[in-house]
């Protein structure tokens, strides 16, 4: 008999185990008849600092508490959009010690000892960052809603570009400054979803505020 098939012996093994299982504890008691069902304990609340744009702030969380709900709901800097919760769509992309990084999937209290760098922290309206002010000339937006993280992962990804990090798109790798062409911007930013599908705006911005040109 094929080992696709259930077998007699397979079927015992895994209640044997089973049973050793919940023996140790590892899985959970049914609860008896008209008994409540367990209820799984409260974390203890953790002091938690964090540096966001310069600015050092004290924090009592819940250590399960993303770096993206300490942004919006703790410290109220809600420029940082929380859009999958999943790390899948780069809405909530940050800058931490200068990589672009989905705040969903970074613990607040794992930033401890981390530089966070916001949408709020790039530039204001008096004086945006060159990054912010194509986006602006170029119309790299319709709703608006990831473009915070569009724009603080396109300047993490101009970073990359300095220091010389390759994507799957590059061509000469030992290439010295790495050329920045319109293919490599696309390869690099594709994390970070439009659902108003702005991407050639998107990719105009980019490549002017890198002092290229889309021709």
């Amino acid at each position: 008999m094929s080992d696709s098939h259930l077998t007699r012996r397979g079927i015992l093994g895994t209640g044997v185990a089973l049973t050793a299982l919940r023996g140790t504890g590892t899985l959970a008691k049914e609860p008896a008849a008209g008994e409540s069902p367990p209820v799984a304990p409260e974390a203890s609340m953790i002091d938690v600092g964090l540096t966001v744009n310069g600015s050092y702030r004290e924090l009592t969380l819940d250590p399960r508490v993303s770096l993206l709900d300490a942004l919006r709901d703790h410290l109220g800097l809600t420029g940082t959009k929380k859009g999958c919760d999943h790390g899948q769509c780069g809405a909530c992309t940050v800058l931490i010690d200068g990589v672009r990084r989905n705040s969903c999937l970074n613990l607040a209290v794992a930033c401890g000892d981390r530089d966070v760098l916001t949408i709020e922290g790039l530039g204001n309206e008096a004086a945006l960052h060159p990054m912010q002010a194509a986006f602006v000339a170029h119309d790299g937006f319709q709703c608006g809603y990831c473009t915070s993280g569009q724009i603080c992962s396109a300047v993490g990804m101009l970073s990359e570009i300095e220091r010389g990090l390759p994507s799957a798109a590059t061509i000469d790798l030992a290439a010295n400054p790495m050329p920045l062409a319109e293919a490599e911007v696309r390869e690099r930013m594709s994390g970070n979803i439009c659902r108003c599908a702005a991407y050639p705006n998107i990719v105009a911005a980019i490549l002017e505020a890198a002092g290229k040109s889309t021709g």
